[in-house]
């Protein structure tokens, strides 16, 4: 494995981690909106229910028709923009959703390179330590054969 492989894949890498960067923030962002929007969702149906509690209460003790018009239309309204803030939270749990497994996509392939890389230091360290070991046999080889040739021992 050659250096300028590995070179590569660093550079490969980074581009993939800084794309994983990327992939977080949008998630991050995407997730505070489905969270804004659920609690705005939440704080309409709150309120709601409380308008429609106290506006009971008022009729029971009095209340003219233009009072239960006024309700009704009023009602009406806050039930379109309930709807309207279900749409856009469903919306934004939906974009949620795509960030979370874009992210994940991201760091799979992160890891993927990462592993990649680990493999191929490791192929390259074998390499050397084979080469190391080898070196050795041959001198240890030359060594011993030198040991038993009787005209290097009359030479020296």
């Amino acid at each position: 494995m050659s250096s300028s492989n590995l070179q590569v894949l660093t550079i490969l890498l980074e581009r993939a981690e800084s794309e994983r960067d990327e992939a977080l923030r949008i998630f991050q962002e995407a997730e505070k909106r489905a969270t804004q929007a659920r609690n705005q969702h939440g704080e309409l149906n709150q309120y709601r229910s409380d308008y429609q509690q106290r506006w009971t209460q008022q009729f029971a003790s009095h209340g003219t028709m233009d009072i239960v018009a006024c309700y009704q239309s009023f009602g009406g309204r806050l039930d379109e923009a309930i709807s309207s803030q279900g749409n856009i939270t469903q919306y934004a749990d939906q974009r949620q959703a795509a960030a979370r497994e874009k992210l994940r996509e991201t760091d799979m392939r992160v890891a993927a390179i990462s592993k990649l890389i680990e493999r191929r230091q490791q192929e390259k360290m074998r390499a050397v330590q084979r080469q190391e070991q080898k070196a050795c046999d041959e001198q240890a080889a030359r060594t011993l054969q030198s040991a038993y040739n009787p005209f290097v021992r009359l030479s020296a």
